[in-house]
């Protein structure tokens, strides 16, 4: 597709096609709802599942960061007029990712392995969208995004070592994991070709999910040794 010209602040954005407008609003619409809703059901549960103080510390640090990338993104949807309450989660459906009734720090440190290998993924794409100040956000948020999942694979590896501890992450990647795929869309999205024609993001869900596929198998089974499921990838 033909590269869209960067639009560097709020001002250019607002002289941007309606379809271009609409399409930047909705995905930091998006990404702000469900860094918040993630946080509230993940993050900041697992600070109180946490077993030591110093997992508790860096949950601590976990879910902090969270919370300040939807407050990274929230900040920028006014600026670019999204309605209140169009921010509102009664209005708007998280992603099903989120629908995943966590119950232990085991299963807290599989989802940040996986999940927010998922969202590394989706901010890489936006480190080069054509609306700079998203851009911007994007390139502060990734370094925490794979603090987040390295998080999560450091401490499965100590729960490895733990009697019980391999089936236990073994049994919560097997319930969580079939999640993951979906994070991605559907093939063939509209919406997707709509993003990419307006240079707000790159590449096709598929492809991104292809890639998801590959990178999550290498962290799960060749660094972690564990087994991952068998899932139907979206259609």
């Amino acid at each position: 597709m033909k590269v869209y010209p960067d639009v560097k602040d709020v001002e250019e954005f607002k002289q941007q096609p309606e379809d271009y407008q609409i399409a930047v609003k909705k995905v930091v619409r998006s990404h702000a709802i469900n860094e918040l809703y993630g946080t509230q059901v993940y993050d900041e549960p697992a600070i109180a599942l946490a077993p030591t103080p110093y997992w508790k510390w860096l949950s601590c640090r976990v879910a902090m960061e969270e919370f300040h990338h939807h407050i990274r993104f929230r900040e920028l949807a006014d600026q670019i007029g999204v309605k209140p309450e169009e921010m509102d989660v009664k209005n708007k459906r998280p992603l099903s990712i989120f629908e995943y009734d966590m119950k232990t720090f085991e299963e807290f440190c599989v989802i940040k392995t996986v999940a927010d290998l998922g969202e590394i993924l989706q901010v890489e794409d936006l480190i080069h969208c054509s609306f700079v100040p998203l851009r911007n956000i994007a390139r502060a948020t990734l370094p925490e995004e794979k603090f987040h999942s390295q998080f999560g694979h450091d401490f499965c590896k100590e729960f490895m070592q733990k009697p019980g501890g391999r089936e236990k992450l073994q049994q919560a990647l097997d319930r969580f994991f079939p999640m993951c795929p979906a994070f991605f869309g559907s093939s063939g999205s509209k919406n997707n070709e709509m993003l990419r024609k307006y240079g707000i993001k790159l590449r096709r869900n598929e492809d991104m999910r292809s890639d998801y596929m590959a990178r999550v198998r290498v962290l799960v089974e060749d660094k972690l040794g564990l087994r991952l499921p068998d899932v139907k990838l979206a259609a």
